[in-house]
């Protein structure tokens, strides 16, 4: 590809989504190490709070699709809807969970090995890796569930506020959530980049013209980048000086109309994306690495 028509003109930066979570249970911190290793760029936790107030590294509320919590008899008792909720566990609770792939048909050789990681180990494991390769590890947390977090007495913007503040040298933040309001506390008490994750029945535009003006980017379901606009879309959110991320390639689920996630790969990369997420890391990496020398 002989150039990039991302906002800096470098190569679309890729996003470990949940860390290398094709090939490890996601939000562990081994799987985050393998994505680092691999040469991701970003690394992305999704956040969510203990009762108690403590973050962790958690995508969904419900704890049966992610870890070994089914197994555990004294927890039996603690589901609501045949699940198992985040809220309703104490820290020292979620720590004697263990991760597990909760896609079927991926590699469950991990499960049962490793903890969900608290958001304060995972800064300490990023500090660390950054001080040893003498550049910062660069993570993108996103906020789950503000609202249901505030309906428990949770809040969980100023528990993620109260780490943006306290950062150690050799990790930076880059901060995402669906909710604007809570998206623009983070900013207002933080100053660090912000993105707003905007789903396939959004519209960018409208996004772009309430909100662009606060906004460091705007992070898009794929699906609002596919068709005869999807270009222009790129160009009309770079010309507000914004940057576009786009979510989610999953190897093993090419998005419709393509045959392949190399193939799909291509497509957002020659849209001029800024930032991928990608479940499988490496794969992103190649296809970017073989259109860089193309």
């Amino acid at each position: 590809m002989s150039g990039w028509s991302t906002l800096d003109g470098r190569p679309t930066q890729i996003i470990a989504h949940r860390g290398n979570s094709g090939e490890y249970p996601e939000h562990v911190l081994p799987g985050y190490q393998s994505a680092l290793a691999l040469g991701a760029d970003i690394i992305e936790p999704d956040l969510l709070a203990s009762a108690d107030g403590v973050l962790f590294c958690r995508h969904d509320l419900g704890l049966r699709r992610s870890t070994t919590i089914g197994e555990l008899k004294e927890f039996a008792g603690r589901q609501t809807d045949g699940d198992f909720c985040m809220l309703d566990f104490e820290a020292a609770e979620v720590d004697r969970l263990r991760a597990v792939q909760p896609f079927p048909a991926r590699n469950a050789a991990l499960n049962g090995l490793y903890p969900p990681p608290r958001f304060s180990a995972v800064i300490e494991w990023a500090a660390q890796q950054g001080v040893l390769r003498g550049r910062p590890v660069l993570l993108y947390p996103e906020l789950k569930h503000p609202a249901e977090h505030r309906q428990r007495g949770i809040d969980a913007p100023a528990l993620l506020i109260e780490h943006c503040l306290s950062l150690p040298l050799g990790v930076e933040l880059l901060l995402q959530c669906f909710c604007v309001d809570t998206l623009r506390e983070l900013k207002q008490a933080t100053g660090l980049p912000v993105a707003l994750l905007l789903d396939s029945n959004q519209d960018p535009q409208l996004a772009l013209t309430e909100h662009g003006a606060w906004l460091d980017g705007l992070a898009l379901s794929k699906k609002l980048l596919l068709g005869e606009n999807a270009r222009c879309r790129v160009d009309a959110i770079h010309s507000a000086g914004l940057r576009v991320d786009v979510w989610t390639l999953r190897d093993d689920q090419p998005g419709e109309g393509f045959a392949n996630v190399e193939q799909e790969l291509r497509h957002f990369f020659a849209l001029g994306v800024d930032r991928l997420f990608a479940d499988f890391p490496a794969t992103a990496l190649r296809v970017r690495d073989e259109l860089a020398v193309g």
